[in-house]
């Protein structure tokens, strides 16, 4: 599919029930986790996506033993107590931003040969600053094109009883990488910069201590609910009602502060027993927000679309290292929104970046997709509404979520 036409809902949908795919950045951790257990463990609920994918290939590249059940959504990993069978392997992390930085750390203090290849994507998103700390520590990179970037071969007699600093503000994987191997080595971690303590890298400390505290030789991943925001985005601009099943409010996961737009919009939110519902439908249209992201920034390009269908302007505050994602997303939001009507102005300062959206009569047009899964799936949702909405590439979706554009058909039936 190369092209996606959004169908417009006319008739009023009373309300939607749907499941979401396990969290991708729970499963990716989750997998680094298991393989550096003693033992066999079977996590259940996993992503499918390219980017577990990713994780799983890599894994057995480098000699692990890993039984994956599509159809269950499950995996057994058998792990090896921190040490890495194959001490010479090649490993390709595709598009994966968490398997790039937790295999690069992985291979770095377990020792070994290792070359680490990527997609033409992952190559321009920043690496330099693991690199560097690796390097600083003893740890040989060979960079293949260019420096600071994939592809690299990586050379290590292992790591151990080290102190690093690592500076948040570009990535938090680099230190939530280095808090994952705090399991098995002796690493004290210096936190610098603008998200010393962020909604991942919580995410990351209470998932070990979930592990850590697990008797049994299972684990069940949660339901993304990044994935999920899409579908209670989808609740305000239908003026229905949301359930996406087995979502709740004690999740690991920071964009469930998503919500908060919601409310601020008139939604009401609710924990029932089968997940979080989100109703919308006493709303009679809503006023424009300002919200800082900084901490939950994978739904700035839904909370932006959000604001493309207020009654008033909105701002996205403190985004500037979305720039550094899968695409430019600052450049997207301002590029997208223009061809469909809005005036989109950034507003640059002290370091900071601020997105200014103000909504005008929207219309159809071309969406392009920039191989960023996250653009397809949010703009998606301007065509709802608005008609001859196009979502060029659409596919890109599998990174995350390979079936969202069927599931979109298929609640939207009404």
């Amino acid at each position: 599919m190369k092209k996606y036409s959004v169908k417009t809902v006319e008739k009023k949908i009373k309300k939607i029930v749907t499941t979401v795919p396990g969290s991708k950045s729970l499963t990716n951790r989750a997998l680094l986790l298991a393989a550096l257990n003693d033992g066999p463990i079977k996590l259940k609920g996993i992503s499918l996506c390219d980017d577990a994918m990713a994780m799983l290939d890599c894994l057995e590249k480098l000699g692990f033993k890993i039984e994956l059940d599509k159809e269950q959504c499950s995996v057994v990993v058998f792990g090896n107590g921190g040490v890495i069978p194959n001490k010479k392997a090649t490993i390709n992390v595709r598009s994966a931003g968490t398997t790039a930085r937790f295999m690069t750390a992985l291979l770095a203090f377990a020792g070994g040969e290792y070359t680490l290849e990527s997609s033409e994507q992952m190559k321009k998103r920043p690496m330099k600053e693991l690199l560097d700390v690796l390097e600083d520590l003893g740890v040989s990179i060979t960079y293949m094109e260019n420096e600071g970037h994939f592809p690299f071969v990586l050379k290590s007699e292992g790591l151990d009883n080290v102190n690093v600093s690592v500076d948040t503000t570009r990535s938090t994987q680099f230190a939530s990488a280095l808090i994952l191997l705090s399991m098995v080595r002796n690493i004290n971690i210096n936190l610098t910069g603008s998200r010393t303590d962020g909604a991942y890298i919580k995410m990351t400390r209470e998932l070990m201590k979930q592990f850590a505290s697990n008797r049994s030789s299972s684990f069940q991943v949660e339901p993304d609910v990044s994935a999920a925001c899409y579908f209670y985005a989808m609740a305000l601009i239908l003026k229905t009602k949301v359930l996406v099943r087995n979502v709740y409010n004690d999740s690991l996961q920071g964009d469930l502060r998503f919500l908060e737009i919601i409310k601020h919009a008139g939604g009401r939110v609710k924990q029932k027993r089968g997940g979080i519902l989100v109703d919308c439908t006493g709303v009679d249209g809503y006023d424009g927000f300002a919200v800082d992201m900084h901490d939950f920034s994978d739904q700035a390009l839904t909370a932006a679309v959000l604001a493309a269908f207020a009654r008033t302007d909105s701002t996205i505050k403190n985004i500037a290292h979305i720039r550094k994602q899968e695409s430019d997303r600052v450049m997207v939001i301002k590029t997208e929104l223009e061809k469909v009507g809005c005036n989109v102005l950034i507003d640059e300062h002290d370091g900071m970046t601020d997105v200014v959206i103000k909504p005008r009569k929207l219309s159809g047009a071309e969406i392009d997709t920039y191989e960023d899964h996250r653009v397809a799936m949010s703009f998606a949702l301007l065509g709802l509404k608005v008609e001859d909405i196009v979502i060029n590439d659409p596919m890109c979706c599998k990174k995350t979520f390979e079936d969202y554009f069927e599931r979109i058909d298929e609640v939207t039936k009404g």
